[in-house]
């Protein structure tokens, strides 16, 4: 599997969607839309084929992986308020879609092979979802490739007979990072840059032109990759060296090393975490107001404790029931097919807006104040992503509920006014206390005991961030910490990771719920 340095906005909080499941919905989503490319927008028929051994086998349905393939086959963003009706808009767009389910031995539980079709060109298209919408597209027409939808990928087709002519072709453009992908049956010449390559069928020579096929596969994250990326660090021990001379919060190191990814100012990557922190407010104030949908099987039960808490009819929890109120809601807003901030999952999207946003409010503190909290929490985040996991698959619920819950223990000691090492102390000491967590979803939905995780979440969060401001020593460094969680969270058994095959998934209660969701 191919690794990029991580993004905040790419990898760590986004992305913004619809749907139960970033590495399931979101994912399936920014597929389908690079293999709607790869046929140019004409897609008649496909089949999308995921192995026995893996996650999508038992939970493609019900944690969105169909739902959001069919919107990326059809050109639909993660956005998109009409996502839950992908499937009916696939086949009145005539589009005929089969799944099947087989054992291909695929070596990574989140693997999806498409094998597409129109009355021109037939295209088969490998990817796997790496966890939190991040995806990589490992195979065309079987053909080893590695593309991150990081940055414009254009295709140029030739059958077998025309094979030879690949490096030739390859000659007329000198510029970019060219490759040439080929087998036995065919092959093509791959261009990769951070824009479109701005010719077509004529700028080649006349005895290429009539046999060639040029795709362009457009990016699908926020954040492209550059040549001259140059970054300041890429662990916590390199960013505490780095900042010895420079003495930031860690806020601002968290501004300085997205700038320094995604090439844009230090001001812009504070304004982006603005509008971030915007929507999460929204899922919030949506779930508050109340959400009804359906096809799931917890309902609207943010507004009752809403009403109990300002009545006083609750235990005395303060700034934890505000925290409480605000994750839920923002997990009912998901579970409506609500717009989310995956952050750094959706099924761990109520932890970081819970504890952050709420704890702001609690402490009457700035819109600023949070946005600086959130980026905080984006450097913790940045760090599981270089060196762990964030998808449940790999490493349990552990990768998604714990490792928002190291974020926001971060992001709540920033809010406080802690400094950086009491910040990453609070991160270690709240990693430390999710280590193992199961993933074993209820009638294999994304709701429970996904609600209840999340408040844990938080809640270890705010415990790990009031020891970190107390000085508390969390003895192990959080390198070694996030590098002893992912070896924890892919010792689990296959069965824990996000499976539905073991725990509370397998409950006669939960099967009950489930066959009863089917029938309707």
């Amino acid at each position: 599997m191919s690794k990029l340095p991580p993004s905040i906005f790419n990898d760590v909080i986004g992305p913004v969607m619809r749907g139960p499941s970033s590495s399931h919905c979101a994912a399936a989503l920014r597929i389908g839309l690079m293999a709607r490319d790869l046929m140019g927008g004409v897609i008649e028929q496909v089949l999308v084929e995921f192995d026995t051994g893996g996650s999508l086998a038992t939970t493609h349905l019900s944690h969105g992986s169909d739902m959001g393939l069919w919107g990326g086959l059809l050109g639909w963003d993660a956005t998109r308020e009409e996502l839950p009706q992908s499937a009916k808009a696939l086949g009145a767009a005539g589009i005929l879609a089969e799944v099947r389910v087989g054992a291909y031995g695929d070596p990574h539980p989140n693997t999806y092979r498409l094998t597409l079709h129109n009355a021109k060109e037939t295209h088969s298209l490998t990817a796997i979802s790496t966890g939190g919408g991040m995806i990589e597209v490992t195979a065309i027409d079987e053909l080893p490739v590695s593309l991150l939808g990081d940055r414009y990928e254009t295709l140029m087709f030739l059958g077998a007979d025309s094979v030879e002519s690949l490096s030739a072709i390859q000659g007329h453009f000198p510029t970019g990072q060219v490759k040439v992908n080929r087998n036995a049956a065919g092959g093509f010449v791959q261009i990769s840059g951070g824009d479109p390559v701005d010719w077509g069928l004529s700028d080649l020579p006349g005895e290429f032109s009539e046999r060639v096929t040029i795709r362009t596969l457009s990016p699908v994250v926020p954040v492209l990759t550059r040549s001259d990326m140059s970054l300041p660090f890429l662990s916590c021990r390199e960013m505490l060296d780095y900042n010895r001379n420079a003495d930031l919060p860690l806020w601002a190191l968290a501004a300085c090393y997205e700038s320094a990814r995604g090439g844009i100012s230090e001001a812009e990557v504070f304004e982006r975490m603005r509008d971030i922190a915007r929507i999460m407010r929204g899922a919030i104030d949506q779930g508050v107001a109340g959400t009804d949908y359906e096809d799931r099987i917890l309902g609207w039960q943010s507004g009752s404790f809403r009403k109990l808490m300002e009545q006083g009819a609750l235990l005395d929890g303060g700034m934890l029931n505000a925290i409480i109120l605000a994750v839920t809601a923002t997990m009912e807003c998901k579970s409506a097919m609500g717009l989310v901030v995956a952050a750094p999952t959706a099924g761990s999207c109520g932890v970081l807006p819970g504890a952050c946003l709420a704890a702001a409010d609690f402490m009457g503190k700035s819109e600023d104040d949070a946005v600086k909290a959130l980026l905080a929490a984006g450097m913790i985040g940045v760090f599981i992503a270089e060196h762990a996991t964030f998808a449940a698959e790999v490493g349990g619920c552990q990768a998604e509920c714990g490792s928002a819950s190291g974020m926001a223990a971060a992001g709540l000691v920033t809010l406080a006014g802690g400094t950086v090492e009491q910040a990453i102390s609070a991160s270690s000491m709240a990693l430390q206390a999710s280590f193992g967590m199961v993933c074993d979803p209820i009638a294999n939905r994304v709701e429970a005991p996904c609600l209840g995780k999340n408040v844990l979440a938080a809640a270890n969060a705010l415990s790990a961030a009031n020891m970190g401001l107390a000085n508390f020593d969390a003895l192990i460094p959080l390198d070694e910490v996030v590098a002893a969680m992912d070896q924890v969270g892919r010792s689990l058994p296959h069965e824990l990771r996000c499976t539905a095959l073991g725990g509370l998934s397998l409950t006669d209660t939960s099967r009950a719920i489930e066959d009863r969701l089917r029938r309707h």
